[in-house]
């Protein structure tokens, strides 16, 4: 993160499948004031996935976690932390989509 992000939000990956909410909690809460964790299940399985986002109060706590707590061991694995990227807005708007012209349907050519 650069000294002038105000990003609160942090990405980890490759959290333990046995950790819990709880876990990551307890964690983050050395560095500050935990808004808000929310952890990644597949759609279809709904299991863990081993990823999760944690939304800190401020920046400054987001930037403590992330140079304290990258590499940090949770329940026997060794997490990594990044800047969460912001949301891409998934619905496309009018002007993303493109008009396609209307065809015309043909007339059967005469004999």
């Amino acid at each position: 993160m650069n000294d002038k992000s105000t990003n609160k939000d942090l990405f980890v990956s490759d959290i333990s499948f046995d950790a819990t909410e709880d876990d990551l909690q307890k964690l983050f809460a050395i560095c500050g004031t935990v808004r808000s964790i929310h952890l990644i299940n597949d759609r279809v399985s709904g299991q863990f996935k081993g990823c999760a986002f944690v939304c800190m109060s401020t920046a400054d706590e987001a930037r403590d976690a992330l140079n304290m707590l990258d590499g940090a061991r949770l329940v026997g694995r060794c997490i990594r932390i990044k800047p969460a990227r912001p949301k891409k807005n998934t619905a496309p708007t009018r002007e993303s989509v493109q008009e396609k012209p209307r065809r015309t349907r043909r007339s059967p050519k005469r004999k």
